[in-house]
């Protein structure tokens, strides 16, 4: 996600390395560079307007802080005001102060609303919760089995309305919410009827349900890959039933992220959940300064660490951590992580999380990321002994030579895996080197303090 926006400010930035001043003459060139790169990512010319306004007001006449180069400096203006942009501070879930919360999804047929309420329990239930999912799309004749299909996947139970009855939507909704209530569940997670278009009967429907249950958050799903189409189809649910938030869906697929960038200056409501991939554990929450550091090319450390949580044992997770910010990263903690990217994800999205992913993915160029890389690197590792895992630097041309024939790979791979870890390590201690210098400020590469 972003990729194509975080590539052209990456761009900008880098032209204006070494200079001694932020100028009036150089913020405007640079303030124009970067309303092109927002207007091409498809973000909301109103709102592309209002930003970099913003953005201009804060940065003309501006010195350089001494500790910082005058690309840092606007790197950290536009930032803030990339998270303004993104919603600010995360903002809560708002819970039932009697149980069960209610999530109401809504959206149109085709933004994966189905799948993202199996998402959403799965996560619900990751903290904690107990979720009831609810078929309340009694229009699409296989939204009920394939709700009861996801439900099995992630091990959750369903409530359909009877085989045979007469029930509406905001019956069986009003049943699931008392069978939640009876049986100790304390989230039902409702996923409503959809339609190719916005229309009346759709709305209709959806606020006779609203009424009947008057849901604790309601959520919109919308496809992100459709741009400013996603922001104009809030603004029509939103204007109707009042939603609470907005869950993107095929993040993975949108390289240029007009939609996140402008939704909450648009209907004032924020982001809360993104897709980011078909797998039912692909749903994570969504974190404005996560998410400007991504744009920016600074990776997210922070989610990195929450993946490797969820797959590792607590204080192993606390010693990962703590080489990542030392930047002490061995081919022992890689052949770890290797050996957990299924239950993680797919590769590539783990790359993405990465501080300097944008470099990596240049040097890979149009082959991307091959999966089946994973089995050579791991096959290359193995053929190490323990202290080249653990200090790769004394690895000469005769120890890759002998780990290649070892792996049954070639010399140029084991170069290529060498590099790789070298260049992560680089770049973490890079970031460290900056979170030192703005720790003042109260800001952060790896997160605001």
């Amino acid at each position: 996600m972003f990729e194509s926006l975080t590539d052209k400010l990456q761009s900008i930035f880098e032209r204006i390395r070494g200079r001694g001043r932020l100028d009036e003459k150089t913020v405007d060139e640079v303030l124009r560079e970067i309303r092109l790169a927002l207007l091409e990512a498809d973000v909301n010319f109103r709102v592309v307007k209002e930003f970099i306004a913003r953005v201009r007001e804060q940065a003309v006449g501006e010195e350089v802080m001494k500790s910082l180069t005058p690309d840092q400096q606007v790197i950290r203006i536009v930032r803030d005001e990339l998270i303004a942009l993104l919603g600010g501070e995360a903002e809560p879930i708002h819970w039932a102060s009697q149980p069960p919360t209610v999530f109401m999804l809504c959206g149109l047929q085709g933004s994966g609303k189905t799948t993202t309420a199996a998402k959403l329990a799965r996560w619900l239930r990751s903290q904690g919760r107990n979720p009831l999912l609810v078929a309340a799309d009694l229009q699409r004749p296989a939204a009920i089995k394939q709700l009861e299909v996801l439900g099995q996947q992630v091990g959750l139970p369903v409530f359909t309305p009877a085989q045979g009855g007469t029930a509406d939507a905001v019956q069986t909704a009003q049943r699931a919410v008392e069978y939640a209530r009876a049986n100790g569940l304390d989230v039902a997670v409702l996923d409503t009827a959809g339609r190719l278009q916005v229309n009346e009967a759709l709305m209709a429907e959806l606020e006779q349900i609203k009424t009947a249950l008057q849901p604790q958050e309601i959520l919109l799903v919308v496809d992100a890959t459709t741009g400013q189409e996603a922001v104009n189809v809030a603004q029509a649910f939103h204007e109707r039933l009042g939603l609470t938030g907005v869950i993107l869906t095929k993040m993975d697929g949108d390289a240029r992220g007009g939609a996140a960038l402008s939704l909450k200056a648009v209907i004032g409501k924020p982001v809360r959940f993104i897709g980011t991939g078909e797998r039912v554990d692909a749903l994570e929450p969504f974190h404005p300064d996560r998410i400007a550091s991504r744009i920016l090319g600074m990776g997210d450390v922070l989610s990195l660490i929450e993946r490797v949580e969820q797959t590792m044992q607590e204080e192993e997770a606390r010693r990962l951590e703590k080489k990542m910010r030392e930047a002490r990263l061995d081919f022992e903690d890689l052949l770890q992580q290797i050996r957990q990217i299924q239950r993680m994800g797919p590769f590539e999205q783990l790359l993405k999380l990465l501080p300097g992913y944008q470099q990596l993915r240049s040097q890979l160029g149009e082959v991307g990321v091959d999966e089946r890389a994973l089995k050579r690197a791991e096959a290359i590792i193995l053929s190490m002994t323990p202290k080249e895992r653990r200090h790769p630097e004394i690895l000469d041309y005769s120890r890759k030579l002998r780990i290649a024939r070892g792996s049954g790979t070639k010399l140029e791979e084991v170069n290529a895996l060498v590099r790789q870890l070298m260049e992560m390590r680089r770049l973490m201690k890079q970031l460290a080197k900056q979170e030192e210098q703005m720790r003042r400020r109260k800001w952060t590469p790896f997160g605001r303090r």
